[in-house]
């Protein structure tokens, strides 16, 4: 069930806007126009739910409210797309001299926008950091780094995800692109993977309403839809089986098989 109510006077011009869904309602709510501010509650029983939600639509109606018209456009919605997303991470590392001092400044900018942006940042995230999720790139990872658990290769997606859309597209496609993007590394003698990446939306949304991870969660799947769990993949290599590996990425091999990224 879905009920958008607006308020308008001299001074006031705003909507309110309740989604019903099982054990839980959503409320968007802001002044006409914008993309709103969001709050998830959840309910032991869908008759608790729905419940409180006619109280709720109830009060607004004596406030004042009325049902707004069908056909306008009173939210806005997310301002947060592909495009505004790679963007985002372009800057980042425009803003630091190092990847904390960046995910830093990403963090504080997504503080200052909308819930709704926020969510849909790390939904597009999340949408393309599943393309990496290869047999291929996992090969090329236990390669550069002599090794690389489940945790490890999450963190070397992440820092690919963080060089940017076309090395990113492009290193997927063929994992030994990525040896010239290793340069900075190898001479600061770090590793390819950037595990604070993976937390950044839900940081900033901590940051920005004082809610814990479990509200945040609650809203993204409210808003997205999106419980993505990974498929398996199937390995068509060996780590055990060096020749394997040398055949599948000979040059990849030969910069890092004997001497590999490590801390």
């Amino acid at each position: 069930m879905e009920t958008t109510l607006i308020y308008k006077d001299g001074s006031s011009n705003k909507f309110w806007k309740i989604l019903v869904s099982g054990k839980s309602y959503t409320l968007t709510y802001d002044k006409i126009g914008t993309v709103g501010a969001v709050k998830v509650k959840n309910f032991d029983s869908e008759e608790a739910c729905q419940k409180d939600a006619d109280k709720l639509i109830k009060s607004k109606l004596k406030k004042g409210y009325t049902p707004a018209n069908p056909v306008d456009q009173v939210m806005k919605e997310s301002s947060m797309t592909e495009i505004v997303f790679w963007e985002m991470l372009k800057t980042a590392k425009q803003k630091g001299e190092d990847p904390e001092e960046q995910i830093e400044w990403l963090v504080n900018n997504l503080t200052r926008k909308p819930d709704k942006d926020i969510v849909m940042f790390d939904y597009l995230f999340n949408q393309n950091y599943q393309k990496s999720y290869t047999s291929d790139l996992w090969a090329a990872a236990y390669i550069i780094m002599g090794g690389a658990s489940d945790d490890s290769f999450d963190y070397f997606r992440a820092w690919l995800l963080f060089q940017g859309k076309e090395i990113y597209e492009e290193v997927i496609n063929d994992p030994e692109k990525i040896i010239p993007h290793l340069k900075v590394l190898e001479d600061e003698e770090d590793v390819p993977q950037l595990e604070d990446l993976l937390s950044t939306a839900s940081i900033a949304y901590e940051e920005k309403t004082g809610l814990d991870y479990d509200d945040y969660y609650d809203l993204y799947v409210k808003l997205t839809g999106d419980q993505t769990i990974p498929l398996d993949i199937e390995f068509d290599w060996d780590e055990e089986d060096i020749d394997d590996l040398k055949k599948k990425f000979p040059a990849l091999w030969e910069k890092y098989g004997d001497n590999p990224l490590e801390y």
